[in-house]
């Protein structure tokens, strides 16, 4: 039974905080950018840095190894999934949530000088 050769990957994963698409570098960095993520051509390392990624649950979730090809420009997916995790809406800033609008005050906790121009204002328009 011959054994299949191992296909060059990348360890990605979810960054914890923002949910954006990370990949671990040759320097053991978290980065965002594909172009910088350390390929792995050997698969006893591969392995060793899936489980160094697998440690670090305070920054990244779900790590894995995902498949690529070698390019004079960085990895590149070989798959349609990573294709789109690397180029998808989570990944891109345009497409991300808009942050929460900022609460209203109070009127029960609001400033008294608050209140009373808004009593003011309601007592004008009656």
């Amino acid at each position: 039974m011959s054994r299949r050769s191992f296909a060059p990957k990348v360890v990605t994963a979810n960054h914890l905080l923002d949910g954006d698409v990370v990949y671990l570098s040759a320097t053991g960095e978290w980065v965002r950018d594909l172009a910088r993520a350390e390929l792995i051509e050997d698969e006893a390392h591969a392995q060793i840095r899936l489980l160094d990624a697998e440690r670090q649950k305070n920054v990244v979730v779900g790590p894995y190894l995902a498949d690529m090809a070698p390019t004079g420009d960085g990895p590149v997916p070989t798959h349609f999934r990573e294709a789109f995790r690397a180029s998808g809406p989570s990944n891109r800033p345009e497409h991300r949530r808009a942050p929460p609008a900022p609460a209203t005050p109070d009127p029960i906790v609001a400033p008294r000088d608050t209140v009373r121009q808004q009593d003011r204002q309601t007592e004008g328009a009656l």
